[in-house]
């Protein structure tokens, strides 16, 4: 049996209070995760890029309220 493959059989046993109690922990530990990529790629200058492609629309008024 795979690591993966013993955690989906582990996940599968959690009863209903102890899978939302993962659900939360998981959406946090996500978040923090996708929150340290974005601020690695905005100091490795990964997002520089997009940043001015989007300041250039926005000076040019080729934008729309959201």
């Amino acid at each position: 049996m795979t690591r993966l493959e013993k955690i989906e059989r582990d996940i599968a046993a959690l009863s209903e209070n102890e899978l939302a109690r993962f659900r939360e922990w998981f959406k946090a530990y996500e978040a923090e995760r996708f929150d340290k990529a974005i601020e690695r790629d905005a100091r490795s200058g990964a997002l520089d890029a997009l940043s001015d492609a989007a300041l250039a629309e926005f000076a040019a008024g080729r934008v729309r309220p959201i």
